[in-house]
């Protein structure tokens, strides 16, 4: 059998098989299996001894410190071994010119280099840097047919890869561009912050590796934390909150061109 016909009977194996998962769940009738409240990662997601019950993780992005070096987007491939041409966070350049034309463009080719630009005609330029809001109301979560789309007690939303089948339908659910099929796994992928790292007492990969802080990670129940302070003390904007999806993404400085 040459390579193509196995490739090909492996990629039929699988179809039938998830047709059969959904078939088993009652997909096929119009049933969907949601998971409308918090809930505990899976076995293996958190750390030994970790108590979801006393944390709610948030996130803020400060676009004024944002220098574009995607020393952020770098360090996240390199901790979740992210694909080439998949991403789980990015950067967003934004060129305001003279006429008032806002350009935008993201390294998101994998040498995380920016296109060149001649600039003759830009009045301002800034970078805005991208992840998964982790919504508290997340639509990406309420499409999913099999119910491995869920946020956990301490606000995290991920996937379970042993029951994500790979429909995609969250992908297109999500307003923020964040979730992709990982092209190794064949099923849902995005940003977890690091949550193998965030339930040992670590930081995420991005906010460690931002070389101007331009990334804040903190637990929201802690009053004391960076996050919970600077939330209190700095007006911050939200992406999309006509949407009501509640992100827990927060923006400081955040242009009103940026969408």
């Amino acid at each position: 059998m040459t390579d193509r016909k196995k490739n090909e009977s492996a990629a039929d194996r699988s179809a039938i098989t998830r047709r059969k998962v959904l078939k088993a769940m009652g997909i096929t009738s119009g049933l969907l299996l949601v998971r409308c409240t918090p809930a505990a990662p899976p076995t293996g997601q958190a750390s030994d001894g970790y108590d979801w019950s006393k944390h709610y993780w948030g996130y803020a992005i400060d676009t004024e410190k944002c220098i574009g070096c995607n020393a952020c987007m770098r360090a996240c491939r390199a901790e979740n071994d992210v694909p080439e041409g998949v991403f789980r966070t990015w950067v967003e350049r934004y060129e305001i010119t003279k006429s008032g034309e806002v350009r935008v463009d993201a390294a998101t080719h994998d040498n995380f280099v920016f296109a060149e630009t001649k600039g003759d005609d830009v009045a301002q330029a800034f970078f805005v840097p991208k992840i998964c809001n982790h919504c508290e109301k997340s639509v990406c979560n309420q499409v999913c047919p099999v119910g491995a789309a869920y946020r956990t007690v301490d606000g995290v939303v991920l996937v379970d890869p042993e029951q994500c089948v790979g429909c995609g339908y969250c992908v297109q659910a999500c307003p923020y561009g964040s979730r992709f099929i990982n092209p190794k796994t064949h099923t849902a992928d995005k940003c977890t912050l690091c949550y193998h790292r965030i339930t040992k007492g670590l930081l995420p990969a991005c906010v460690q590796a931002c070389p101007r802080e331009a990334r804040i990670f903190g637990d929201m129940k802690d009053p004391k934390s960076k996050l919970s302070m600077l939330l209190r003390q700095k007006r911050f904007r939200l992406l999309k909150p006509e949407l009501g999806t509640h992100p827990k993404c927060y923006y400081l400085g955040l242009d009103r061109e940026v969408v």
